[in-house]
């Protein structure tokens, strides 16, 4: 099978691999739609040690079985493999196994590739009146998800809920739209890039401001810099929550003063539990999230020119779509 390796810092190659096999427990799956990543830019660039080169990386994707009992069945695929009996995820706090694993990490490789190896727990089907490339989305959409659940629920329940999102990349946009499913109305997301900031006016229907004024109720942080942090806890109200997505850089930026001074919460959120990601695969199976039109298809071939645009900043849609078949 063709498939995209990470070979080096800044180096992506489109060439011949071997095939995907499944495990015991496992389906194949052909790949119609891989989404590229924050965290596979982050590997690309070199600062994710976690993601050693050569690795295929991918891991929001979308596709048909083939073969077994359900060859044929059109899926979207939750990445995150964890061992089913720890105390976590007996708890259905999945995303805390300690034991996980996801694909585009050793030792599974990604699906920026012709197909991928699955267990049967981590597959969704998918309507067929929903187009792979769009339930390719469940992912960055249930990573959102779960930080506007955990958000809202840390939420003093007389709060305004006036909601600000740091960052308009693909899982910003998805928190935004989680935010607006969960019954959010007054959204604002900062987005610095002109470009960016401009589809995500005219495209994607946001309020999208360059630089965020005013106190907020609710944060997400989806970008996850110092910069990004201070910014979040200067513009918290007190009383106020502040989910951290994004995982742009390790440490600076809290200003851990003012957040026990006005008794601000805190919560890092990571990933998805299981029954988040099925949540949010129905809420984008039956409309909630909106149209979802605010993705670039490209050919898996093309990846490599795909990742030094979106470095360079001339991709305006949040999320490029790969199709390792085109």
């Amino acid at each position: 099978m063709k498939a995209l390796f990470y070979d080096g810092v800044e180096t992506l190659r489109h060439r011949e691999a071997d095939m995907a096999v499944p495990r015991a427990g496992e389906h194949l799956i052909r790949v119609e739609a891989v989404g590229i990543c924050g965290s596979d830019m982050h590997a690309y660039l070199g600062h994710d040690a976690r993601r050693p080169a050569p690795l295929i990386l991918g891991h929001e994707a979308a596709g048909v079985i083939e073969g077994g009992p359900r060859d044929g069945e059109r899926v979207t695929v939750n990445p995150l493999v964890t061992c089913g009996v720890c105390a976590a995820c007996t708890s259905a706090r999945e995303n805390l196994c300690p034991d996980r694993q996801i694909i585009s990490m050793p030792p599974r490789e990604g699906a920026f590739a012709q197909y991928v190896a699955m267990p049967e727990v981590n597959l969704v089907a998918v309507p067929d009146d929903v187009p792979l490339d769009k339930a390719a989305l469940a992912e960055p959409l249930a990573v959102s998800w779960h930080a506007a659940r955990l958000a809202l629920a840390a939420l003093h329940p007389a709060s305004d809920r006036r909601a600000l999102v740091i960052g308009g990349g693909a899982i910003g946009l998805s928190a935004a739209l989680a935010l607006t499913a969960m019954g959010v109305d007054d959204i604002t997301i900062a987005e610095p890039n002109d470009t960016r900031r401009t589809y995500l006016l005219d495209t994607c229907g946001q309020i999208a401001v360059a630089q965020a004024d005013g106190a907020f109720d609710l944060i997400i942080d989806a970008v996850g810099y110092a910069a990004t942090r201070a910014e979040a806890t200067a513009r918290a109200a007190p009383g106020g929550v502040i989910a951290h997505v994004g995982l742009g850089e390790d440490t600076g930026g809290l200003d851990i003063r003012r957040m026990t001074l006005q008794e601000i919460t805190f919560i890092g959120t990571y990933t998805y539990t299981a029954q988040d990601f099925r949540d949010c695969a129905a809420a984008l199976f039956d409309g909630r999230l909106g149209a979802l039109d605010w993705t670039e298809a490209r050919p898996l071939s093309g990846g490599a020119q795909a990742f030094a645009d979106i470095r360079a900043g001339r991709v305006p849609a949040p999320k490029i779509i790969l199709n390792p078949h085109a």
